[in-house]
């Protein structure tokens, strides 16, 4: 392998450790959210930086499977979560 390879790879694989690493150190909260909409039930997790910002998120995923169409997805989005729990990740 030639130097300037070596180095490209080496330069790459720094930067999606990087990435990765800063990724991982914004989610410092774990969250599990359920919602309840039209007969159904859906319970999500999600982490982020912020409890409220984690709640939110796995709001939004678990309302996903129970919904069909953007005017759906944003009525569960508003309805309040039934349960939560989260936890220092």
């Amino acid at each position: 392998m030639s130097r300037t390879t070596i180095l490209t790879v080496v330069a790459l694989l720094s930067l999606v450790g990087f990435l990765a690493w800063s990724t991982m150190k914004s989610q410092v909260v774990e969250c599990r959210a359920c919602v309840e909409f039209a007969g159904g039930r859906n319970c999500a997790v999600a982490s982020a930086a912020t409890e409220a910002e984690a709640v939110r998120s796995a709001q939004i995923t678990a309302c996903g499977p129970l919904t069909s169409g953007m005017n759906e997805s944003i009525a569960c989005g508003n309805r309040p979560v039934v349960e939560q729990s989260c936890s220092p990740k």
